[in-house]
Protein backbone atom coordinates (compact mmCIF):
# COMPACT_ATOMS: atom_id res chain seq x y z
CA UNK A 1 0.00 0.00 0.00
CA UNK A 2 1.22 3.39 -1.08
CA UNK A 3 1.59 6.45 1.34
CA UNK A 4 -1.15 7.97 0.09
CA UNK A 5 -3.00 5.15 -0.04
CA UNK A 6 -1.73 4.69 4.61
CA UNK A 7 -2.89 8.35 4.95
CA UNK A 8 -6.59 8.05 3.46
CA UNK A 9 -6.92 4.88 5.48
CA UNK A 10 -5.68 6.73 8.48
CA UNK A 11 -8.16 9.31 7.85
CA UNK A 12 -11.07 7.00 7.18
CA UNK A 13 -10.46 4.95 10.21
CA UNK A 14 -10.65 7.93 12.62
CA UNK A 15 -14.09 9.40 11.38
CA UNK A 16 -15.91 6.03 11.37
CA UNK A 17 -14.89 6.18 15.47
CA UNK A 18 -15.83 9.83 16.05
CA UNK A 19 -19.03 8.53 14.01
CA UNK A 20 -19.64 5.45 16.41
CA UNK A 21 -18.40 7.67 19.69
CA UNK A 22 -21.60 10.30 18.64
CA UNK A 23 -20.17 12.97 17.22
CA UNK A 24 -22.11 14.95 14.77
CA UNK A 25 -20.24 14.01 11.72
CA UNK A 26 -21.23 16.21 8.40
CA UNK A 27 -19.54 13.32 5.89
CA UNK A 28 -21.94 10.98 4.20
CA UNK A 29 -21.77 6.90 4.20
CA UNK A 30 -20.90 7.35 0.34
CA UNK A 31 -18.27 9.80 1.26
CA UNK A 32 -16.54 7.12 4.02
CA UNK A 33 -16.94 4.22 1.37
CA UNK A 34 -15.40 6.23 -1.15
CA UNK A 35 -12.56 6.82 1.14
CA UNK A 36 -11.82 2.97 1.87
CA UNK A 37 -11.85 2.40 -1.77
CA UNK A 38 -9.47 5.78 -2.94
CA UNK A 39 -9.12 6.12 -7.25
CA UNK A 40 -5.25 6.71 -7.41
CA UNK A 41 -4.98 9.07 -10.28
CA UNK A 42 -1.70 8.68 -12.33
CA UNK A 43 -0.08 11.60 -13.07
CA UNK A 44 -0.74 12.80 -16.42
CA UNK A 45 2.66 13.43 -18.46
CA UNK A 46 3.07 16.65 -20.18
CA UNK A 47 5.41 17.78 -22.63
CA UNK A 48 7.34 20.49 -21.88
CA UNK A 49 7.49 23.42 -24.62
CA UNK A 50 10.79 22.70 -25.70
CA UNK A 51 9.89 19.36 -25.82
CA UNK A 52 6.02 20.04 -27.88
CA UNK A 53 7.60 22.64 -29.92
CA UNK A 54 10.39 20.85 -32.99
CA UNK A 55 13.72 22.31 -32.30
CA UNK A 56 15.93 22.70 -35.78
CA UNK A 57 19.42 21.25 -35.29
CA UNK A 58 22.08 23.80 -35.04
CA UNK A 59 24.86 23.06 -37.12
CA UNK A 60 28.45 23.70 -35.80
CA UNK A 61 30.58 26.74 -36.99
CA UNK A 62 32.94 23.83 -37.75
CA UNK A 63 30.36 22.21 -40.10
CA UNK A 64 29.07 24.96 -42.04
CA UNK A 65 32.19 25.72 -44.46
CA UNK A 66 32.69 22.04 -45.78
CA UNK A 67 28.47 21.55 -45.73
CA UNK A 68 28.47 24.90 -47.76
CA UNK A 69 31.48 23.93 -49.99
CA UNK A 70 29.84 20.68 -50.62
CA UNK A 71 26.87 22.23 -52.04
CA UNK A 72 28.50 25.05 -53.93
CA UNK A 73 29.65 22.16 -55.66
CA UNK A 74 26.59 20.71 -56.95
CA UNK A 75 25.41 24.27 -57.84
CA UNK A 76 27.65 25.29 -60.08
CA UNK A 77 26.86 22.47 -62.35
CA UNK A 78 23.46 22.79 -61.95
CA UNK A 79 21.34 22.47 -65.31
CA UNK A 80 18.07 21.93 -63.78
CA UNK A 81 16.81 24.68 -66.15
CA UNK A 82 18.50 23.77 -69.58
CA UNK A 83 17.64 27.55 -71.09
CA UNK A 84 19.41 29.30 -67.88
CA UNK A 85 22.14 26.99 -67.72
CA UNK A 86 23.01 27.33 -71.54
CA UNK A 87 23.15 31.08 -71.38
CA UNK A 88 24.89 32.13 -67.86
CA UNK A 89 28.10 33.04 -67.87
CA UNK A 90 28.16 31.23 -64.47
CA UNK A 91 26.55 30.53 -61.57
CA UNK A 92 26.19 33.37 -58.89
CA UNK A 93 26.00 31.08 -55.74
CA UNK A 94 26.72 33.36 -52.74
CA UNK A 95 28.99 35.60 -50.22
CA UNK A 96 29.53 36.19 -46.93
CA UNK A 97 29.95 35.31 -43.40
CA UNK A 98 28.79 31.76 -42.49
CA UNK A 99 28.26 32.90 -39.19
CA UNK A 100 26.73 36.04 -40.43
CA UNK A 101 23.41 36.90 -37.59
CA UNK A 102 21.82 38.88 -40.77
CA UNK A 103 21.28 37.61 -44.53
CA UNK A 104 19.77 39.73 -47.35
CA UNK A 105 18.13 37.92 -50.11
CA UNK A 106 17.85 39.50 -53.54
CA UNK A 107 16.01 37.82 -56.69
CA UNK A 108 18.90 36.71 -59.53
CA UNK A 109 21.87 38.01 -60.70
CA UNK A 110 22.35 40.77 -63.30
CA UNK A 111 24.59 41.25 -66.08
CA UNK A 112 27.46 42.36 -63.77
CA UNK A 113 26.80 39.53 -61.12
CA UNK A 114 26.92 36.84 -64.11
CA UNK A 115 30.49 37.91 -65.28
CA UNK A 116 31.70 38.34 -61.14
CA UNK A 117 30.23 35.45 -60.28
CA UNK A 118 29.25 37.23 -56.90
CA UNK A 119 25.72 38.96 -56.15
CA UNK A 120 24.97 42.64 -55.61
CA UNK A 121 28.29 43.70 -57.69
CA UNK A 122 26.87 46.46 -59.58
CA UNK A 123 25.34 49.48 -59.02
CA UNK A 124 22.53 48.54 -56.85
CA UNK A 125 24.97 46.27 -55.21
CA UNK A 126 27.68 48.86 -54.52
CA UNK A 127 24.64 50.83 -52.72
CA UNK A 128 23.35 47.80 -50.35
CA UNK A 129 27.07 48.00 -49.19
CA UNK A 130 26.40 51.39 -48.23
CA UNK A 131 23.60 50.58 -46.74
CA UNK A 132 24.73 47.62 -45.08
CA UNK A 133 27.95 49.92 -43.60
CA UNK A 134 25.12 52.68 -42.59
CA UNK A 135 23.73 49.96 -40.50
CA UNK A 136 27.09 49.85 -38.56
CA UNK A 137 28.51 46.02 -40.79
CA UNK A 138 30.91 45.62 -42.59
CA UNK A 139 29.70 43.75 -46.01
CA UNK A 140 31.81 40.42 -45.45
CA UNK A 141 30.05 40.33 -41.76
CA UNK A 142 26.87 39.52 -43.31
CA UNK A 143 25.38 37.18 -45.85
CA UNK A 144 24.12 37.98 -49.33
CA UNK A 145 22.29 35.66 -52.10
CA UNK A 146 20.08 35.36 -54.53
CA UNK A 147 16.62 33.01 -54.64
CA UNK A 148 17.98 32.13 -58.51
CA UNK A 149 21.12 31.32 -59.01
CA UNK A 150 21.57 32.27 -62.75
CA UNK A 151 21.23 35.24 -64.48
CA UNK A 152 17.47 35.02 -66.34
CA UNK A 153 18.00 34.67 -70.20
CA UNK A 154 17.76 37.64 -72.42
CA UNK A 155 16.45 37.56 -76.22
CA UNK A 156 18.97 38.02 -78.08
CA UNK A 157 19.65 41.82 -78.68
CA UNK A 158 18.27 42.73 -75.90
CA UNK A 159 19.42 44.43 -72.54
CA UNK A 160 18.96 44.77 -68.97
CA UNK A 161 18.01 42.62 -66.77
CA UNK A 162 14.38 40.06 -66.84
CA UNK A 163 12.34 39.10 -64.07
CA UNK A 164 12.44 36.12 -63.04
CA UNK A 165 9.32 33.57 -63.20
CA UNK A 166 7.55 31.68 -60.38
CA UNK A 167 8.79 28.26 -61.45
CA UNK A 168 12.39 29.26 -62.17
CA UNK A 169 12.63 30.60 -58.22
CA UNK A 170 11.07 27.53 -57.26
CA UNK A 171 13.29 25.56 -59.10
CA UNK A 172 16.38 26.90 -57.25
CA UNK A 173 14.62 28.37 -54.15
CA UNK A 174 16.05 24.28 -52.36
CA UNK A 175 19.32 25.87 -52.98
CA UNK A 176 18.84 29.17 -50.99
CA UNK A 177 17.07 27.13 -48.53
CA UNK A 178 19.63 24.78 -47.86
CA UNK A 179 21.98 28.14 -46.99
CA UNK A 180 19.83 29.84 -44.76
CA UNK A 181 19.73 26.47 -42.57
CA UNK A 182 23.57 26.31 -42.66
CA UNK A 183 23.86 30.18 -41.83
CA UNK A 184 21.22 30.07 -39.85
CA UNK A 185 20.88 33.88 -39.60
CA UNK A 186 18.76 35.62 -36.70
CA UNK A 187 17.06 37.87 -39.17
CA UNK A 188 16.82 38.07 -43.41
CA UNK A 189 15.93 41.17 -45.53
CA UNK A 190 14.25 40.57 -48.91
CA UNK A 191 14.87 42.94 -51.22
CA UNK A 192 12.28 43.87 -53.52
CA UNK A 193 8.82 42.63 -54.24
CA UNK A 194 10.10 39.69 -56.60
CA UNK A 195 12.29 38.38 -53.38
CA UNK A 196 10.12 38.12 -51.73
CA UNK A 197 7.50 35.78 -54.35
CA UNK A 198 10.57 33.52 -54.47
CA UNK A 199 10.52 33.01 -50.88
CA UNK A 200 7.19 33.32 -49.51
CA UNK A 201 4.76 32.77 -52.30
CA UNK A 202 3.25 36.40 -51.37
CA UNK A 203 2.56 38.72 -54.76
CA UNK A 204 1.62 42.00 -52.83
CA UNK A 205 3.42 45.09 -54.09
CA UNK A 206 6.06 46.56 -51.56
CA UNK A 207 4.04 49.62 -50.63
CA UNK A 208 1.96 46.91 -48.30
CA UNK A 209 4.86 44.35 -47.77
CA UNK A 210 7.49 46.38 -46.32
CA UNK A 211 7.62 47.84 -42.22
CA UNK A 212 6.36 44.57 -40.63
CA UNK A 213 7.82 41.03 -40.09
CA UNK A 214 7.42 38.05 -42.19
CA UNK A 215 8.42 34.84 -41.42
CA UNK A 216 10.45 32.36 -43.47
CA UNK A 217 11.08 28.73 -42.31
CA UNK A 218 10.75 30.75 -38.35
CA UNK A 219 13.18 33.40 -39.16
CA UNK A 220 12.11 36.69 -38.95
CA UNK A 221 12.03 38.17 -42.62
CA UNK A 222 11.73 41.81 -43.45
CA UNK A 223 10.49 43.00 -47.12
CA UNK A 224 11.79 46.51 -48.47
CA UNK A 225 12.43 48.29 -51.86
CA UNK A 226 15.50 46.81 -54.16
CA UNK A 227 18.37 49.01 -54.31
CA UNK A 228 17.64 49.45 -57.97
CA UNK A 229 14.43 50.75 -57.10
CA UNK A 230 16.69 53.70 -54.82
CA UNK A 231 18.50 54.54 -58.05
CA UNK A 232 15.06 55.53 -60.13
CA UNK A 233 14.06 57.00 -57.15
CA UNK A 234 15.98 58.65 -55.08
CA UNK A 235 13.91 61.13 -52.96
CA UNK A 236 14.49 61.10 -49.54
CA UNK A 237 11.44 59.94 -48.32
CA UNK A 238 11.77 56.76 -50.74
CA UNK A 239 15.08 56.34 -48.73
CA UNK A 240 13.70 56.85 -45.54
CA UNK A 241 11.64 54.08 -45.97
CA UNK A 242 13.93 51.71 -46.70
CA UNK A 243 15.86 53.09 -43.70
CA UNK A 244 13.38 52.73 -41.54
CA UNK A 245 12.91 48.95 -42.67
CA UNK A 246 16.70 48.57 -41.86
CA UNK A 247 16.16 50.73 -38.25
CA UNK A 248 13.55 47.84 -37.58
CA UNK A 249 16.36 44.87 -38.40
CA UNK A 250 18.65 46.59 -36.01
CA UNK A 251 16.48 46.47 -33.33
CA UNK A 252 15.45 42.96 -33.59
CA UNK A 253 18.59 42.61 -33.57
CA UNK A 254 19.47 44.07 -30.87
CA UNK A 255 22.08 46.58 -31.89
CA UNK A 256 22.42 50.23 -31.09
CA UNK A 257 21.00 52.92 -32.71
CA UNK A 258 22.27 56.22 -32.30
CA UNK A 259 20.44 59.28 -32.83
CA UNK A 260 22.14 60.27 -36.22
CA UNK A 261 21.33 56.57 -37.60
CA UNK A 262 17.95 57.45 -36.85
CA UNK A 263 18.03 61.10 -37.98
CA UNK A 264 19.27 59.53 -41.41
CA UNK A 265 17.25 60.72 -44.65
CA UNK A 266 14.69 62.96 -42.60
CA UNK A 267 13.00 65.69 -44.62
CA UNK A 268 14.71 68.98 -43.64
Amino acid sequence: MSDFQNAVQVVHDALVKLRDEGVELRVSRDTLDALRHPVVRKKIETPSAAAALPVKAKVSSTDKAPKMAAMRERVLVCEKCTHLASTRTQVVFGVGNLDAELMFVGEAPGADEDLQGEPFVGKAGQLLTKIIETMGFQRDEVYIANVLKCRPDMPAGSTGNRKPTSPEMQTCLPYLRQQIEIIQPRAMVALGATAMEGLTGSVEPMNRLRGRWHEFEGIPLMATYHPAYLLRNQSLSEKRKVWEDMLLVLERLGKPISEKQRNYFLQK
